[in-house]
C-alpha cells in the first residue's frame, strides 16, 4: 500500500524532532545547564517556566530543552492520529507509532529521575540511551511510511547488517561511558562522575568505532557485489557518517573536548544510530510497500 501524505509527513517530523532533542540535550550538557531547572516537572518549586532571576541563562537553556518534549509529544501524537485515519490501516506502522509514544513516556520519566538524582552519570547515560531508543522507533516508523518494494537481499548482506547494528549499539553505549567519565558533567557544580579512566574508555570506544566503520565498509562492498541497491546506498551513507564521527572524535579528544565539537559528535551519534537502523531495515527478507522509484533513494 501507498501511505497517505499525512503519514509520510508526520513520521518525518517525528524523526527530525527526535534527533533535535538529542542535540539540544548535548547543548544542555556542555553549557552546564543540566540543573538550570533544579526540579521536575516544575522548573522551580513555584513555577513550570524558567522566567525567574534565580535560574538565569542556564534555566532558559534547560527549559527550552524541556519544551522540546512538548514538541515531540505533539509530533508523535500526530503520527498516531494519521495512522488511525489512514485506510486501510497499516498494523506494523500503528504499532511502531505506539512504540514512539512509549519512548516519549520513558524519556520523561528518566529525565525527571536525572534531575532528582542531581545528574547521576549512570542515570544521565540511561537518559541518552532512552533518547536513542525513541530515535530508533521514529526511524522505524519513517522507514515503514517511505519504504520501497525491493528484492530480498542476499543472506550475507542480512547477516552483516545485523552485526553492524550490534557493533553500532556497542559504540553508542561506550560513548555514554566516555561522556559520563569526562569533563562535561552537565552542571557547573561538582557532579559525581563514572569512576573509570577517561583515557582508557575513550580508546576502547575508539576501537569499537573503527570496528563499526570497517564493518560498514564491508556491508557496502558485499551489498554492491550482491546487487542489494537499497542496502548499499544506506550503508554508504552510514560509512560516511562513521568517517565524519571518527574525525570529529579524534579532534575533540586532542583539543580538550570543546563544547561545539561535543554537541556535533552527539548529533552524529544520533545520525549513525538512525543510519544503522535503516541499513538493518533495508536488509530484511520481506519485500514491502511502496513502488515509487524515488523511494529507492530514501
Amino acid at each position: 500500500m501507498t501511505h497517505s501524505r499525512a503519514v509520510r509527513w508526520t513520521t518525518t517530523v517525528a524523526l527530525a524532532v527526535s534527533i533535535l532533542i538529542i542535540v539540544t540535550g548535548g547543548i544542555v550538557r556542555v553549557t552546564g545547564s543540566g540543573l538550570g531547572c533544579p526540579t521536575w516537572p516544575r522548573c522551580t518549586d513555584d513555577s513550570f517556566t524558567s522566567a525567574t532571576a534565580s535560574t538565569g541563562v542556564h534555566g532558559a537553556i534547560e527549559f527550552g530543552n524541556r519544551m522540546l518534549t512538548t514538541v515531540i509529544v505533539l509530533a508523535v501524537g500526530a503520527v498516531i492520529v494519521a495512522c488511525l485515519l489512514q485506510r486501510p490501516r497499516h498494523r506494523a506502522l500503528l504499532w511502531s507509532a505506539c512504540g514512539q509514544f512509549a519512548g516519549v513516556l520513558l524519556n520523561a520519566v528518566v529525565g525527571g529521575i536525572t534531575v532528582w538524582t542531581g545528574l547521576n552519570p549512570y542515570v544521565v547515560a540511561a537518559h541518552f540511551l532512552a533518547a536513542i531508543a525513541l530515535l530508533v522507533s521514529t526511524t522505524v516508523s519513517f522507514d515503514i511510511a517511505h519504504r520501497a518494494v525491493v528484492p530480498a537481499p542476499a543472506g550475507a548482506t542480512r547477516r552483516l547488517a545485523r552485526w553492524l547494528v550490534l557493533v553500532t549499539a556497542v559504540v553508542v553505549v561506550l560513548g555514554t561511558v566516555v561522556t559520563g567519565s569526562g569533563p562535561h558533567p552537565g552542571d557547573g557544580a561538582e557532579v559525581h562522575r563514572i569512576p573509570v579512566s577517561w583515557t582508557l574508555v575513550t580508546v576502547v570506544h575508539g576501537i569499537a568505532a573503527v570496528g563499526a566503520l570497517v564493518l560498514s565498509a564491508v556491508v557496502v562492498a558485499v551489498a554492491r557485489r550482491s546487487g542489494d541497491r537499497l542496502v548499499h546506498r544506506r550503508a554508504a551513507v552510514l560509512l560516511a557518517l562513521f568517517v565524519a564521527q571518527a574525525a570529529l572524535g579524534v579532534y575533540q579528544s586532542l583539543d580538550g573536548l570543546p563544547g561545539l565539537a561535543v554537541v556535533l559528535h552527539l548529533g552524529g551519534a544520533a545520525l549513525t544510530a538512525a543510519g544503522a537502523t535503516r541499513v538493518l531495515l533495508a536488509a530484511r527478507t520481506t519485500t514491502v510497500d511502496r513502488t515509487a522509484p524515488a523511494a529507492l533513494a530514501v
